[in-house]
């Protein structure tokens, strides 16, 4: 007996592990997460608090390895001593949010970082995962799904906002606002287009989407604010991406030991033209191929200094060579497109209420076109150098100032040729060469009182472009109210100011009389939350515009019953005016556990009135109804499926056009005829495989599951001077389209 009990003291105790799973970018703990300790039968999935716990665990040397899909692999190398007990928090970041090993807890899902923009949507990093689509990849696809944004282009990158065309809606991408950064075909009628800048690198985008803060410049619609997230500072990480139609490789890791600084680097190689080539039943616009890189360096030079580097660079190319034959002599058999961006920035914190943020950007982009006979149809070269400096200093209490200047020195010069084949004549349908200095400042203050219940802003900007020594004053106001913690009521006005561009102020068809267009802004939001996860937002908005740049004389149509014969050089000019007015109305729920999405419904109305040419119509973008739906659920710690649905009553079809039966005429009213409705329903389903030392993601996705028929308008070619009948094309979107992808995580 006396041996036995000694034989029982020599056992050693047995260690304990436990710990909480957190989600890096929200700190909400994850339910349904793998952990196991590698080479062991030791293996458990998080409870719905995010906790695990391993019991009888022997001394030793182990790795904890926590995973799940959507989310880096994370691995803790510990050692456990005899009856030891071991405590983790683990911080799970998103596949394309930067890796941390710690993390701001949020209480509220939807807490903006800034409360001067009373309607401001944002997408967080599986989100814009999820909705950009393994066939594209493109994170403003993403925002295409977003409540109250219309696209109804299987093809194009850009969107609509309100009634408004894309035009008018400002990127920033890093504090910069950029000018057109897409991989596209430039100068065609209908083309499609794909985002410049890598999504995997996109650490927050919001869209602001009426009443936007002063320190946007230079846009009347509405602002997009993407910034990039930098490199992991915690360890060096591989990822390898393939799918049906692109190719890409990304690689990260911290600078030094000392994690003051990291690097990241990434490759695009697309593959999308070949599926278009295979499903358009005519020669597509779509069908370019790209390729880019981008990098970014980030670097602490103290703790008051931070630096960083980001460098872009894409080249598009377009080739219909094999369709020679069958191309009309104006039309583009070859077009190649190339954009480089590169953006300095510098944060100084010299105190903890102020905070000073300086950007140099350099901006350029060149284009060139042929035709069957590899004649020039177009060209053109635009650089931009751009500075600003913004600052905020809380003052008297937490009440911040924000200040700041900017200035963008822009070149822009191209030309656009067109031929007649018998007899054989060659006509410069545009010219234009020249360069303007746009300067502009803000100041904006915010209040807040009753313990934060009530909210204000005030702004104005000032702005100036010296090609015609144009200055605009626009002023910006905002107010919240939480009459109720569940409730919050938010309104906003302001005025905005979007100068012509370089090549319009120095355009054969333009000139340097050309005015900035203009717009004012109302919005009234009473958004109630269901729940701390749950929220339901009601928003009406109105805009009124004026100065719009508009061709009265572009179009044919009937006048008095006769065909109007356009002009050969109709101008440009700031001839329209209009509105656009609606409501909003979307259900979201936000959670890194279990059903994440919204389904959003929008009812809009925008008009325009050209007043040289005496007509009122419905605007370009003009569509009555949008819904938009986007649900996301991990079903399993290595499965999630998500599903999006978008439906568009329809655009109008641009021009004078009516129809009878199948044939097109021409008629007095403009933007009469419209598309029939858009509906595009897609699935995707993520799988992940964890191994010891890397991870499998495998992506499957089918585009228009439904398969619906879509169309989207081309363009019109010739018509009859006497019977006003035309030829109108359009283009059928993708068919149901099956895809799958493969990420390696190293």
């Amino acid at each position: 007996m006396i041996s036995l009990f000694l034989m029982v003291g020599c056992v050693p105790a047995a260690g304990q592990v436990r710990g909480l799973v957190r989600d890096g970018q929200s700190g909400e703990l994850l339910a349904r997460v793998r952990v196991q300790l590698t080479a062991t039968s030791f293996q458990t999935v998080t409870d719905e608090q995010g906790r695990f716990e391993f019991t009888g665990v022997s001394e030793g040397d182990y790795v904890l390895q926590v995973s799940t899909v959507g989310y880096r692999l994370v691995k803790r190398n510990f050692t456990l001593a005899a009856g030891e007990l071991k405590e983790f928090e683990v911080i799970l970041s998103p596949d394309t949010f930067r890796q941390t090993d710690s993390v701001e807890v949020r209480a509220d899902p939807f807490e903006l970082a800034r409360q001067d923009s009373p309607s401001t949507l944002t997408l967080e990093a599986n989100e814009t995962k999820n909705l950009a689509s393994v066939l594209a990849d493109d994170p403003l696809r993403a925002v295409q799904g977003m409540p109250g944004v219309a696209s109804n282009d299987d093809f194009d990158s850009r969107f609509s906002l309100r009634g408004a065309e894309y035009r008018r809606v400002g990127l920033y991408l890093d504090d910069v606002l950029l000018h057109s950064p897409f991989h596209s075909v430039y100068g065609e009628s209908a083309t499609g287009s794909m985002t410049i800048f890598n999504g995997d690198m996109v650490d927050s985008l919001a869209l602001h989407s009426a009443a936007f803060p002063a320190r946007y410049a230079d846009r009347t619609a509405g602002i997009l604010d993407v910034h990039t997230r930098e490199g992991s500072r915690v360890q060096r990480s591989l990822r390898v991406a393939a799918s049906a139609s692109n190719a890409g490789v990304m690689a990260e890791g911290p600078l030094d030991k000392k994690r003051r600084g990291a690097w990241m680097v990434g490759v695009r190689k697309s593959y999308l033209q070949y599926i278009i080539q295979r499903t358009a039943k005519s020669e597509p616009t779509l069908a370019f191929g790209f390729f880019d890189s981008q990098g970014k360096l980030s670097y602490d030079l103290g703790p008051k200094h931070h630096l960083s580097l980001s460098v872009i660079d894409g080249f598009s190319d377009l080739d219909r060579t094999r369709n020679r034959s069958g191309l009309g002599i104006n039309s583009t058999m070859t077009a190649g497109y190339h954009f480089t961006l590169a953006n300095l920035g510098w944060r100084y914190t010299p105190h903890e209420r102020f905070l000073v943020t300086s950007r140099a950007a350099f901006l350029r982009e060149r284009f060139d076109n042929h035709n069957r006979d590899n004649l020039e149809l177009g060209a053109g070269y635009y650089g931009e150098w751009s500075w600003s400096a913004n600052a905020t200093w809380i003052w008297l209490g937490r009440h911040p100032l924000d200040f700041g200047w900017s200035l963008r020195r822009a070149r822009d010069d191209g030309f656009t040729n067109w031929y007649q084949f018998t007899p054989f004549a060659m006509r410069r349908v545009d010219l234009y060469r020249g360069h303007g200095l746009l300067s502009g400042g803000y100041a904006q203050q915010s209040w807040s009182a009753v313990q934060g219940r009530v909210q204000l802003a005030a702004g104005l900007r000032w702005d100036r472009l010296d090609v015609d020594q144009t200055a605009t004053l626009s002023p910006q106001v905002s107010v919240g109210f939480l009459p109720h913690p569940a409730t919050r009521i938010q309104l906003g006005w302001g005025q905005y100011a979007q100068f012509p561009e370089i090549q319009e102020l120095f355009s054969l068809l333009g000139g340097k009389r050309l005015l900035p267009e203009r717009a004012i802004h109302y919005v009234a939001a009473l958004e109630q939350r269901l729940g701390a996860r749950t929220r339901l937002r009601v928003e009406a908005y109105q805009r009124q515009d004026r100065d719009l740049l508009f061709r009265p004389f572009y179009e044919p149509r009937l006048v008095l019953s006769r065909v109007f014969i356009p002009p050969l050089d109709p101008l440009i000019r700031n001839s329209s005016r209009g509105y656009a007015r609606g409501i909003e109305i979307f259900l979201q729920r936000r959670s890194a556990n279990r059903l994440t999405g919204w389904v959003s419904y929008a009812l809009g109305y925008a008009r325009q009135r050209d007043g040289e040419a005496g007509i009122a119509f419905a605007a370009d973008m003009d569509q009555r109804h949008t819904v938009n739906v986007y649900g996301s659920y991990r079903i399993h710690p290595t499965v999630n499926l998500s599903v999006k649905w978008l439906y568009g009553s329809g655009f109008p079809m641009p021009g004078f056009f009516r129809r009878a039966g199948t044939t097109y005429f021409l008629t007095e009213s403009r933007n009469a005829l419209r598309l029939d409705p858009y509906q595009r329903a897609d699935i995707r389903i993520n799988k992940a495989r964890v191994f010891d030392r890397w991870k499998l993601t495998l992506y499957a996705e089918a585009v228009n599951v439904l398969n619906r028929h879509n169309y989207r308008f081309d363009s019109f070619g010739s018509y009859n001077t006497r019977t006003g009948q035309i030829n109108v094309y359009l283009d059928r979107m993708f068919p149901i389209l099956p895809s799958a992808g493969v990420v390696l995580e190293f």
